[in-house]
């Protein structure tokens, strides 16, 4: 293992091994038991800092600490991190970081549109996104109220939240948790959308079988449905494709042939991006490639939110 040999080298050399320690329960071996020990002190909102836990060194303990973690150790398993605020648990799915193609991509075929043109190269660091949309019962448990269209079930996700309204969920999210969660960029919201490093180049979110994954116009029979009751994609998560859109933090704006890093979307613009297709959008709207945008002051019964960190 990475981590083995690099610990070993340092130890010849007389200096401790510091921030590169992935063996945090100290039983001799980096696995799953010291990801759990980790996930626990980041979803923690009492425990205080600890440098063992802090594995890249910048001052905090967080989402990019279990991303350093996993990719020193080879993982094959999907990772969750369990957060609960107000009663209300939620997974978030740690990310590792890769290289992609975004856009309009061959097996998009005919259904491409303009502006998911040019293909490009894209390369991001590691992050955690939601293993489900937002649930109408973790906005409730936030803000206080549902602003829902369809109701009857807390484990529909919530719909009707503009992009503000995002925000200010976030925000009290935050003073909550002590976290910091956000919306994912487009980028990250494809690359988890196809897969990330374990994509199988499905056309929607795990499968070229749309009945498969989603929610869409001809199987929902016009409402939502409760989350995670189709099947996941590559990386557990559910949803990508179908029951609602999800709004991405950027702006709206054309793509460029360039290759780029941790690209965050146009400096300023008037409209938000969301991404995702929903209960009432056709087959060729819930491609992981398929872009929408809307007013940050608008909202719609199909559309919602992801959470990232």
């Amino acid at each position: 293992m990475k981590k083995t040999l690099l610990f070993m080298t340092l130890a010849v050399l007389g200096f401790a091994a510091h921030a590169v320690d992935y063996d945090l329960n100290g039983d001799g071996v980096v696995d799953r038991l010291d990801y759990n020990l980790l996930a626990a002190r980041i979803a923690s909102t009492t425990a205080g800092y600890d440098s063992r836990y802090d594995l890249d060194g910048n001052g905090s303990i967080d989402a990019h600490d279990a991303n350093l973690l996993l990719d020193n150790y080879g993982a094959v398993t999907t990772y969750t991190i369990t957060y609960t605020v107000g009663g209300v648990s939620f997974k978030m799915v740690a990310v590792e970081g890769g290289t992609f193609t975004m856009g309009a991509t061959p097996e998009q075929g005919s259904d491409a549109n303009d502006y998911e043109k040019p293909a490009h190269q894209v390369t991001l660091s590691g992050y955690s996104i939601g293993q489900t949309e937002v649930t109408q019962e973790l906005w409730l448990a936030v803000m206080g109220s549902n602003p829902s269209n369809f109701t009857g079930n807390l484990q529909r996700p919530v719909d009707q939240v503009s992009w503000n309204e995002c925000q200010t969920f976030i925000s009290k999210l935050n003073q909550m948790t002590g976290k910091n969660f956000r919306l994912p960029t487009e980028a990250e919201w494809e690359y988890a959308a196809r897969g990330g490093n374990r994509s199988q180049g499905y056309k929607y979110a795990g499968s070229n079988n749309i009945d498969e994954v989603a929610w869409y116009t001809s199987n929902s029979a016009s409402t939502t449905h409760p989350v995670a009751t189709k099947s996941p994609n590559e990386l557990g998560l559910y949803d990508m494709s179908g029951n609602v859109e999800e709004w991405c933090q950027d702006w709206y704006g054309s793509y460029s042939s360039d290759a780029q890093t941790d690209p965050s979307g146009p400096a300023s613009g008037s409209l938000r991006v969301y991404r995702g297709g929903s209960w009432d959008g056709l087959a060729r709207i819930c491609r992981v490639s398929d872009r929408g945008h809307d007013a940050p002051s608008h909202t719609h019964d199909y559309l919602g939110l992801r959470l990232a960190l």
